[in-house]
């Protein structure tokens, strides 16, 4: 069965990716800041909905065919490094927009927030690659039950996800007022996001293991 270090490991890349900057911070935070905290928590639905289609999709073993075309495979982790180097400069670059600057955004009803926090999440490009590219790495397939590993290691990912996202949306307004009261706190923050994604971008773009199968 599934180890506590794969569980550990697997929670440890969530909260670092959830703690950077990407399309589903971006959309939630603004959303919130925008339209309050309630437009928010639905937009947050949507975002879980995302993450329980990729989890089901991991679980069905739909990341063999990468294994079958392994070219298939090597685009799809450098493209999402090449987008997660694309953030870590745009959060560092001369006048980079922090992700709790204020947006203008239209005010949406409760059915287009769920349906834009969904899109929002199955199209982000940093997901995609945690379960075609990370995930799988924390598969033992000598310890048997590959797809109950699969489904263990999302659901945790997605826990992880959910609930900082959650803080995220509850706590947007208070940080942005902060960091527009702190013009080098904003900075660090843009800093401190920048270097996260790059590393990532690092570790995925060098990553030379192959795409494991989650079969039942």
């Amino acid at each position: 069965m599934i180890t506590f270090a794969a569980l550990g490991g697997i929670a440890a890349v969530a909260l670092g990716m959830v703690l950077s900057p990407g399309p589903n911070m971006i959309y939630l935070v603004s959303r919130s800041i925008t339209q309050g905290r309630r437009a928010g928590l639905i937009s947050l639905g949507g975002v879980a909905a995302g993450f329980l289609i990729y989890v089901t999709a991991a679980t069905a073993g739909l990341t063999a065919v990468f294994t079958i075309v392994p070219a298939v495979y090597t685009v799809i982790k450098l493209a999402g490094a090449a987008y997660l180097l694309w953030l870590a400069w745009q959060a560092v670059r001369p006048g980079g927009a922090s992700p709790f600057a204020p947006r203008e955004l239209p005010v949406d009803p409760p059915r287009r927030l769920f349906t834009m926090g969904l899109m929002t999440n199955l199209l982000n490009p940093k997901i995609a690659i945690v379960y075609v590219s990370i995930l799988p790495q924390f598969i033992d397939t000598g310890r048997g039950h590959v797809a109950l590993q699969s489904l263990l290691l999302g659901l945790t990912q997605t826990a992880v996800a959910l609930t900082v996202n959650c803080l995220w949306v509850l706590g947007a307004g208070s940080v942005a007022a902060f960091l527009a009261r702190r013009p080098l706190w904003q900075r660090v923050q843009r800093y401190a996001m920048g270097t996260v994604l790059g590393g990532l971008a690092l570790h995925i773009g060098l990553d030379r293991s192959r795409a494991v199968v989650a079969s039942p």
